[in-house]
């Protein structure tokens, strides 16, 4: 088990603070592993184990809790035989109904420090986010960068290119470190993933009847990654495979693939006006092994997984992050955090002069002093005109 430091991090400042902790993600990247560690943590800061209650809402032992009222009477019950400060740890808190009222009743009566999980971003919508506006902060968690790959399959690094390779095809998905010499078994636990999110987390959550429009949905988003997409697109793509369906219930499909965080939509936004395009924004999938699962072609189609990598990584680091239109020209990724904004370009290789000239081009008539970089999988540095040029690997590797 690999220790999640950069997550850690973020929560650490929010430790025996008033405030919920409330950690996000796919199913699968490591939420409940972040929650262990966390209690690692906290026993090396002197807190005592007798004062943590753990509970994990897919498991059976909690179904008779799945509604707030009975929940509420459960850790009540237990928070009053604790001698201290109790801790909550609760995963997977989106099948419990209403579950937001317990919370917040439990933080505003007890000397309590609250952490919970959930693997749809309509956990914090709605009514939900009223009801505890102000009162909680949000860790997204993602899977394995290629940093934290390495570690896990205790890599020299002395072959790096090969390592990458693998991590390009496999993804991020911790547990996947423990087979990942084993293709098949890879295979197989990718399908599941895939399996669980869409069936699980889009099918039963909506009640979703056409299943196999779903699917198509996916994969054509999986396949178009880092092109702009439209439901209009969509519906003429389906319309060649002898399918047809409504804008509106294309538009609610891909909603549903966000909410699972199974992909993410980056808009598009004009570099001089500042103002955001309403249409064609973009979509890159949370893990790219699930690419390769729906689609089999990571490495046909190795451009579009690597700028999907350097996206998730960027969002990782916690930038915000847009595509940028510069004029006529667009730039994959502005990344912004605070006052550190950055522009980002990513392609395979500058194996000619016509790729070093779009590449580089991108950033014709950007006035401003931020950072510009350049990334490709070349061995060489490229930077010219005050443009940074890395290797991907290097990228993903820095500090």
């Amino acid at each position: 088990m690999i220790k999640r430091t950069i997550y850690l991090n973020k929560i650490e400042p929010f430790i025996d603070k008033d405030i919920i902790k409330i950690i996000t993600g796919i199913r699968r990247s490591g939420k409940s592993v972040l929650l262990q560690q966390i209690q690692t943590e906290l026993v090396k800061r002197g807190k005592k184990q007798a004062n943590f209650i753990y509970m994990n809402f897919e498991n059976l032992q909690y179904e008779a809790l799945l509604d707030y009222r009975d929940l509420n009477q459960e850790l009540v019950k237990r928070i009053e035989q604790i001698d201290g400060k109790a801790y909550l740890f609760l995963d997977e808190i989106q099948k419990v109904a209403s579950w937001e009222k317990t919370i917040n009743s439990l933080r505003a009566s007890y000397d309590c420090d609250i952490y919970i999980t959930g693997s749809n971003s309509q956990l914090l919508s709605g009514e939900l986010a009223t009801e505890i506006a102000g009162r909680y902060v949000e860790i997204k968690v993602y899977p394995f960068s290629f940093a934290e790959f390495l570690e896990a399959i205790n890599s020299d690094r002395q072959n790096l290119d090969r390592d990458f390779a693998t991590y390009m095809e496999l993804g991020g998905m911790p547990f996947l470190t423990l087979i990942y010499s084993d293709q098949q078994a890879c295979n197989t636990y990718l399908q599941d993933i895939y399996s669980s999110v869409v069936l699980k987390d889009i099918v039963d959550r909506h009640a979703i009847r056409n299943v196999d429009l779903l699917q198509r949905i996916t994969s054509y988003l999986s396949s178009e990654i880092g092109h702009p997409i439209s439901a209009t697109g969509i519906a003429k793509f389906l319309k060649n495979e002898h399918r047809t369906s409504s804008i509106d219930t294309i538009l609610d499909y891909i909603s549903y693939t966000c909410d699972a965080y199974l992909f993410t939509r980056v808009p598009r936004t004009h570099l001089q006006g500042k103002q955001t395009l309403k249409v064609n924004d973009k979509y890159y999938i949370t893990d790219h092994g699930l690419r390769q699962t729906m689609l089999d072609s990571n490495q046909q189609n190795i451009d579009q997984i690597l700028e999907n990598i350097v996206f998730i990584e960027l969002l990782r680091r916690g930038y915000k992050v847009s595509v940028g239109i510069n004029d006529k020209k667009e730039i994959d990724f502005v990344a912004q955090k605070g006052n550190d904004k950055r522009y980002y370009q990513v392609t395979y290789i500058l194996g000619s002069q016509t790729t070093i000239e779009r590449e580089f081009g991108a950033y014709d008539g950007i006035a401003d002093n931020y950072p510009k970089y350049v990334l490709s999988m070349d061995k060489f540095d490229m930077s010219c005109n005050g443009i940074i040029h890395q290797n991907i690997i290097d990228f993903l590797l820095e500090k």
